[in-house]
């Protein structure tokens, strides 16, 4: 059964590969963003943990451009002397990550590394191999122990049985996934808790009692009075958003990014931003155990609050995932990358289109929004229709996201005559008034 597994693996990614234009101005950046999201999904990286993986690659890939073009402050590797092609180096540097982290497609990786530079009239000898190689095992080195995927993994989490403790949840009662993810190293924050969100409302507060009652009514499978429009909304961000998010930019620098240096820039930002706001997010969830919506309407007669009357056969549009609520995961990266973009194009106002990855029962497949906040918001509402997160878990797990990529934004990859004073403090927060 191997081989057949194996060289199924070799078609996902070499038909990512033959999608590719075979043209020097196709973007290095891009294309092997695509074949790191391929190789995360072939992997079935837990939940949204493949973001680890793919922000290794685009950090690698960064600093192996840069070191070409001289244009922004490296990430972390310096290779002195560099030269050669900058598509070289990009394409052997984000090689070299993928083999490291799947080891069981390197053989398909190695053909798809080896068609590509032929495919790009590239040589084997360029001197920017080297320099990927360099970038890449400079990344490898820098990320041996993050804590991320650990060999031995920790005791299953379930939780409590107490009023406003997150506990697994049907159908699956799954304990809880990835339980490592908030301890793993950041790539720009000073610490996974840099961030933590401030707590959920108390369970006998009126806000809590607010968005209690509003999950209820939106969220539910059954009676719900959500509209028709806010149920395919539901149903469409109701996705993969590691997947959604990296073919978002890959169309946005597609579209509006011309240079490999600048590619490479918005792709480690992003990506870093994204994966340092996962990891904040599952800290949180970690430090609170708030229970999720299912289990609080399940059990609202016995919160201590009058005004959240329980109903014990109450389900959620969809499944909640088997971890805490506060904060939103879903919420936090897609806020991390929509954050990122605005700073990049220093606008929020973008014209750009998002595609879902649930395969239905969507009415609109793509959506297209003016502003990255638009989208921002969707997301926070979304969650909410679905029935899986209160909305301070979503309303926090967005700011989360933007301070993440703020932080990314003012400390790292900046441009070399960058004198520094962009107007923020140093948590990330704009200065002026």
């Amino acid at each position: 059964m191997q081989p057949k597994l194996q060289n199924w693996r070799g078609i996902a990614i070499l038909s990512i590969l033959l999608a590719i234009p075979a043209s020097v101005s196709a973007d290095t950046v891009a294309d092997w963003n695509a074949i790191a999201v391929q190789a995360t999904i072939t992997a079935a990286r837990p939940g949204p943990t493949g973001v680890l993986d793919i922000a290794m690659v685009q950090a690698a890939v960064y600093d192996a451009v840069q070191a070409i073009e001289k244009r922004f402050e490296p990430y972390y590797v310096e290779v002195n002397g560099a030269s050669g092609s900058p598509e070289a180096a990009a394409a052997k540097a984000a090689h070299d990550v993928l083999v490291n982290r799947f080891p069981a497609q390197a053989a398909s990786l190695d053909e798809t590394y080896k068609q590509y530079l032929l495919n790009h009239g590239l040589a084997e000898n360029d001197p920017g191999v080297v320099v990927g190689a360099t970038a890449a095992a400079g990344i490898i080195a820098l990320r041996a122990c993050d804590g991320s995927f650990p060999v031995t993994p920790p005791a299953p989490f379930i939780g409590g049985t107490d009023p406003g403790v997150w506990r697994p949840t049907p159908p699956g009662n799954l304990p809880m996934l990835a339980p490592w993810l908030g301890a793993v190293t950041p790539f720009t924050l000073t610490r996974p808790s840099q961030f933590l969100a401030a707590p959920p409302p108390a369970l006998t507060s009126r806000r809590y009692a607010r968005d209690y009652h509003e999950v209820k009514d939106v969220g539910a499978l059954n009676n719900s009075a959500r509209t028709p429009e806010q149920t395919d909304l539901a149903h469409f961000w109701n996705a993969n958003y590691v997947v959604i998010w990296n073919r978002a930019l890959r169309d946005i620098a597609g579209a509006h990014v011309e240079d490999i240096g600048d590619s490479a820039r918005l792709f480690a930002l992003a990506d870093m931003a994204m994966a340092d706001a996962i990891i904040t997010s599952w800290n949180s969830k970690n430090y609170y155990v708030f229970w999720r919506p299912i289990t609080a309407i399940r059990e609202g007669d016995n919160d201590g609050n009058p005004r959240t009357a329980g109903d014990p056969d109450w389900l959620s549009l969809i499944n909640a995932p088997p971890y805490p609520d506060h904060t939103s995961g879903a919420n936090n990266i897609s806020a991390a990358a929509l954050r990122a973009l605005a700073l990049f194009f220093g606008s929020d106002r973008k014209t750009f289109s998002v595609t879902t990855t649930n395969l239905g029962p969507t009415v609109e497949d793509t959506r297209t929004y003016e502003r990255f906040s638009d989208a921002a918001q969707e997301v926070v509402d979304a969650r909410i229709y679905e029935g899986i997160h209160f909305r301070f878990a979503d309303e926090a797990a967005r700011k989360q996201g933007r301070q993440v990529a703020d932080w990314a934004f003012r400390h790292y990859m900046r441009p070399l005559d960058n004198d520094g004073d962009d107007g923020k403090d140093d948590n990330g927060h704009d200065g002026h008034r």
